[in-house]
């Protein structure tokens, strides 16, 4: 990555440094190089300092991530510089990232950097908006860092209020959103169903609070992106959604402002494949926090906001404690189970009886679906799990009685195919599985309001420990 002054043209190699801090231009930033973690974790507040703007350091970095932008670079370079020479009352840079672009986008901004003093560009060799995103915002000296897309879509009257809560430290991170009541969009119906299609998969499966993942009108304050964006790994569209789903997982405060927003028409982006590949990277991430790559409780511990008394309210515990999310994240394990154990059940039935087959079935089914259920459907971590697989046992006999009970009624009555007896187990089951979300919901996985908080204050102890 290359940093380009925009006084002289040259060519500069900025390191990765900490907020409030300037770079330093002989210290290279390997593009490949693993990013550092912080070593140091501090006991987080309520609330966050207000942002110092009187520095000669910019308080505000805006990046702009461009491929091939070459027609509209310039218009929108100087329409966005003016705006901020107008309204913004502290320093600020721009910096145009230009990701391997093949057309002459980096001459045009080497050019434009030439004549506005507040205007840097970064040239990596790279393509990804995420990756783009990460290096220049981990090298950025700026207390308060942002981006937006070149076209300018959103109406720039919605930076002020997406920048003031950062600077005040009312909130962590701030978006636009197109998807509010109050918002005004233009775009067409395709984009519209595929962008609300893909954030009620985030509401429901991931347990995501935030309205709207990818409009390109984001803010952040440094010293939360030092800590959160090393474990980030996405390098093109899904970065945006990465970033939010960690950022609430870690307790930190995401500010909406609803945007008016006009669709831009000549747009490179292929909607459809952005959205395959956003499918994809919920997979992988869901992957990264079961497996505990990225150390959710350790940034919490660092960086959470301090509990109120709202968070008594059971409502407020857990992304993950609505009813409809919990249906949906049911449903389809239920769905996968059910599927299991129609594939075992049929190949135990060739060699015994229907009985031990559906006992067997059953059985294997039932202790991945309360494994499954317990992480996913209800969001729980650490804690006990024997107790909950024990439970999760007595909720199975339940259910092996109602499918045995079944599977007795209909030989007793009548001399049924396979089949017959496969309909009469997957009904029972269906039934079953009825059952098992009551009694999963209301007994096994419920917490008591004083257990909701434990992980926060288990980490919080073990830092302090350290401290000390």
């Amino acid at each position: 990555m290359t940093l380009i002054e925009s006084t002289s043209g040259t060519l500069k190699d900025p390191a990765v440094v900490p907020p409030g801090l300037p770079l330093q231009p002989n210290a290279p930033l390997q593009p490949n190089a693993p990013l550092q973690r912080s070593t140091s974790i501090q006991r987080s507040t309520v609330r966050r300092a207000p942002v110092d703007t009187h520095t000669a350091i910019p308080v505000l970095d805006v990046t702009i991530p461009v491929f091939n932008e070459e027609r509209d670079l310039e218009e929108c370079l100087r329409r966005l510089h003016g705006h901020l020479r107008e309204s913004f009352p502290h320093g600020f840079r721009i910096t145009v990232a230009d990701n391997a672009s093949t057309d002459s986008t980096l001459k045009i901004a080497e050019r434009v950097a030439r004549e506005l003093p507040e205007l840097a560009v970064v040239h990596l060799e790279e393509k990804g908006r995420g990756n783009a995103l990460r290096k220049v915002w981990l090298a950025s000296p700026s207390p308060v860092l942002a981006y937006m897309d070149v076209d300018l879509s959103t109406d720039l009257a919605a930076l002020a209020p997406l920048l003031a809560p950062l600077i005040s430290g009312h909130s962590d991170l701030a978006i636009g959103t197109r998807l509010t009541r109050s918002s005004r969009v233009v775009r067409g119906p395709k984009r519209e169903f595929i962008s609300r299609s893909y954030n009620l998969m985030l509401h429901s499966f991931m347990g995501a609070r935030f309205s709207d993942a990818q409009c390109g009108f984001k803010a952040i304050r440094a010293d939360v992106a030092q800590q959160i964006l090393p474990h980030t790994m996405d390098n093109s569209w899904f970065f945006d959604t990465e970033l939010l789903v960690v950022a609430e997982r870690c307790g930190l405060r995401v500010h909406e402002v609803p945007v008016d927003w006009i669709d831009d028409p000549d747009s490179s982006v292929d909607v459809v494949r952005t959205a395959l590949a956003d499918i994809r990277g919920m997979v992988r991430l869901t992957r990264d926090l079961v497996s505990g790559r990225i150390p959710i409780p350790e940034l919490r511990a660092a960086l959470a906001r301090g509990p109120l008394p709202a968070s008594s309210r059971t409502a407020e515990q857990s992304p993950r404690s609505s009813l409809f999310g919990q249906l949906v994240r049911f449903a389809a394990i239920g769905a996968a189970s059910t599927l299991a154990y129609v594939l075992i059940f049929l190949f135990c039935r060739g060699f015994m009886d229907p009985q031990l087959a559906n006992f067997l079935a059953l059985l294997a089914t039932a202790i991945a679906n309360t494994g499954a259920n317990r992480r996913f459907t209800f969001g729980i971590q650490g804690g006990n799990p024997v107790r909950h697989h024990f439970e999760g046992l007595i909720v199975f006999g339940i259910g092996l009685a109602l499918t045995s009970g079944a599977l007795a009624l209909v030989h007793s009555t009548t001399s049924p195919d396979r089949w017959g007896e496969l309909l009469t187990v997957v009904a029972a089951n269906l039934a079953a599985t009825a059952v098992r979300f009551l009694l999963f919901r209301l007994w096994v996985f419920r917490q008591p309001a004083a257990q909701a908080t434990a992980p926060t204050t288990q980490a919080t102890t073990r830092t302090e420990t350290a401290a000390s």
